[in-house]
């Protein structure tokens, strides 16, 4: 079975909350960066920093070339690092709970 926790240099940012976190999925805004480890020993880094993201389009449009890239390159993939964006994961998190408690008064 797959770890579906969060790593470590996550939930150090907010332990008590990221702790017991488990994942299926990420949506594409949290994440930093990827790296990609090829069999022959190459590494790609693609910084989704870069990316502009203005709307769903945009997110769509980006979620649809990383999916085409995998599927093209699958059989030439070690394996793919995603690096998550944890001081905007935080900061959303915060801020929608926030929203949340006061709408509960």
């Amino acid at each position: 079975m797959p770890n579906n926790k969060l790593p470590p240099e996550v939930v150090k940012h907010w332990p008590e909350v990221f702790g017991d976190v488990e994942i299926k999925a990420v949506p594409i805004e949290y994440i930093h960066s990827m790296r990609v480890y090829f069999h022959d020993g190459r590494i790609w880094e693609i910084d989704m920093n870069k990316q502009k993201i203005d709307s769903q389009n945009d997110i769509g449009s980006i979620e649809n070339s990383l999916e085409t890239f995998l599927s093209e390159y699958d059989e030439d993939i070690d394996h793919v690092d995603f690096r998550l964006n944890s001081s905007k994961l935080v900061q959303d998190v915060k801020s929608k709970t926030q929203k949340f408690m006061k709408k509960r008064k």
